[in-house]
């Protein structure tokens, strides 16, 4: 959808959201359900991995809202794919925009001890849901729908690998995104009012602003340490597509040259968990991933936490 539509639509000034946000457009769900969305990411990762859904032993779901509290989206979306009762482990891994990249790392490290051989990871969010149109729509305006999902084995010699991860908490920012409601913080029967009141998003762009100003530049330090990386090394950066001002000022914040990015905010806004492998997969299909490239994933997410993967192709 467009953002010149959107400012119709709401009555908004021609241009607004666009000036506002950076972003030019995004989609929207109007038919799909969360779960519809994840299971045609999953089939096409499978397609292009040429593998059947029968041989998937871990299926992850690193989503960055639910599909509903309980129970987690994992097993729904392993049960659509066909894949056969007690074949496979399907779970959720809960951390909020690092969704993939955290659920992503722990299936390696499921295939790297032994305990499985192939795993899917997914990441579906209709980020359209929930969001605060009446009172803060340059916010509203930031977010996208959209999922992928990839499929992992273990490397045979020669082949791409991860090289370092890291991620760390900044819990002093708890309170800088959120939706509140949904769990059981709010009792929608006996506090009705504070439930609807914390169902809709809510950021605190300055506190998050501030925790990255402060501390993202070191982190990434220390992540291409881990890798043995320097700045030069990396062929390309796959962020967060938080909003295209937040790409800008990462890139000035950190040292990359914006060449080195791959930034599908301004067309596909921020997709949540879904940001990271979306952008990934548009990259590889503009030829940008050859094989034998090193690939730094850096994302931030609610709590505040970063996370950071340094991967050769």
């Amino acid at each position: 959808m467009m953002s010149a539509v959107i400012d119709a639509e709401r009555g908004l000034s021609a241009g607004f959201l666009e000036r506002e946000t950076g972003v030019r457009s995004r989609y929207v769900c109007r038919h799909e359900t969360q779960i519809d969305l994840a299971v045609s990411a999953c089939s096409a990762a499978l397609d292009n991995a040429g593998i059947d859904p029968s041989s998937i032993q871990l299926l992850l779901s690193g989503s960055g809202v639910p599909y509903q509290p309980l129970p987690a989206m994992a097993p729904l979306i392993m049960q659509r794919l066909g894949i056969s009762d007690g074949t496979a482990a399907a779970f959720d891994v809960n951390a909020t925009c690092l969704g993939f990249l955290t659920a992503l790392d722990i299936a390696a490290m499921h295939i790297a001890s032994g305990r499985c051989e192939t795993a899917l990871v997914v990441s579906s969010d209709v980020a359209s849901r929930a969001l605060p149109w009446a009172d803060e729509p340059q916010i509203a305006a930031l977010f996208g729908d959209g999922a992928a999902a990839a499929v992992l084995r273990k490397a045979a010699p020669g082949e791409g690998a991860i090289c370092a991860s890291v991620y760390r908490t900044y819990s002093s920012a708890y309170d800088a995104c959120s939706i509140g409601a949904g769990g059981t913080r709010f009792d929608f029967r006996t506090e009705a009012e504070a439930f609807a009141r914390h169902a809709v998003f809510r950021m605190d762009g300055k506190s998050l602003f501030q925790i990255t100003a402060r501390h993202f530049r070191g982190f990434v330090e220390d992540l291409l340490s881990k890798a043995g990386w320097s700045r030069d090394d990396v062929d390309l950066v796959v962020p967060h597509q938080a909003s295209p001002h937040a790409l800008a000022h990462m890139a000035r914040l950190v040292g990359f040259a914006p060449e080195q990015l791959i930034d599908i905010s301004r067309d596909h806004g921020n997709q949540i968990a879904a940001s990271m492998p979306f952008a990934f997969d548009v990259a590889r299909r503009l030829g940008r991933v050859p094989p034998g490239a090193r690939v730094l994933f850096l994302g931030t997410s609610a709590g505040v936490s970063f996370g950071g993967m340094a991967m050769q192709t």
